[in-house]
């Protein structure tokens, strides 16, 4: 209730918004608000935090915990697949399941991506624009980060739901394994901010739009003027992230210029 009160009282603010820079950020003073408010959380704890579990705990180990609770995200694709009518992608997801946990000891090896069943996320938000809730606005969720209105609510949902799988028995353990996934997950994201520190002016608008544009590339939506003519892609940052790369506009220029000369 305390959740559904909180995006609540985020929709309301909507009506107070003053005119948004983007279409699809009505929400963009309260939007920035809470986006500088992860980035203090981040500098303060999170990212401390991350640095220090890389640094005490083996690749090998933090590889098996990305794997166990992709396992389980694997399990709430199948059902989201099935409410899609997606059976061939059900199915795989089933498969991965069936053998990440049994041969995989408990998802803490993937052995199903070698075998050919390729991993294809759905999330309930995925079904909610399957369904016809594709226009969805930008929302920045505390500490959590980018999202929309639609993901935010199918988000909400399923955490709400996430006692009946009966994987974790009690609230502690529920609150646990979350921190536990947010640590391994912002670990596998160190060296992205200072990609999007040296590639934008407007870190928030950099944010926002590369992520709109990969929502949409996701659902096969088309994609706002505005992320077309900036062409960004969250899948690349993090690829130069883990290269320790920073990214510059004009790092292609030369070769395109030669690719068009006569």
């Amino acid at each position: 209730m305390k959740r559904l009160l909180v995006v609540g009282g985020c929709l309301l603010l909507a009506a107070c918004a003053s005119t948004p820079s983007h279409p699809q950020d009505p929400l963009e003073p309260l939007n920035r608000a809470v986006y500088r408010f992860n980035d203090a959380a981040d500098k303060a704890v999170l990212k401390p935090v991350a640095q220090a579990y890389q640094k005490v705990t083996p690749q090998p180990v933090r590889t098996g915990v990305g794997n166990f609770f992709d396992n389980l995200r694997d399990v709430y694709s199948a059902a989201n697949h099935t409410l899609q009518g997606k059976a061939e992608l059900a199915l795989t997801d089933v498969l991965r399941v069936s053998f990440n946990s049994t041969f995989g000891l408990f998802g803490l090896i993937d052995i199903a991506t070698p075998m050919g069943l390729k991993s294809s996320k759905a999330t309930l938000g995925d079904t909610f624009a399957h369904y016809g809730w594709q226009d969805s606005s930008y929302l920045v969720l505390p500490l959590l980060g980018p999202s929309t209105v639609r993901d935010g609510s199918g988000m909400l949902i399923s955490n709400s739901l996430e006692p009946a799988t009966g994987v974790f028995q009690t609230h502690t353990q529920a609150t646990a394994a979350r921190v536990l996934n947010a640590v391994n997950t912002r670990e596998k994201l160190l060296g992205l901010e200072e990609v999007v520190d040296g590639a934008a002016l407007d870190n928030y608008s950099y944010v926002r739009d590369g992520f709109l544009q990969m929502r949409a590339h996701q659902l096969g939506l088309p994609q706002g003027k505005q992320q077309q003519e900036e062409d960004l892609n969250i899948d690349d940052l993090v690829d130069d992230a883990d290269a320790s790369a920073p990214v510059t506009n004009d790092a292609s220029a030369p070769e395109a210029k030669d690719a068009s000369a006569p």
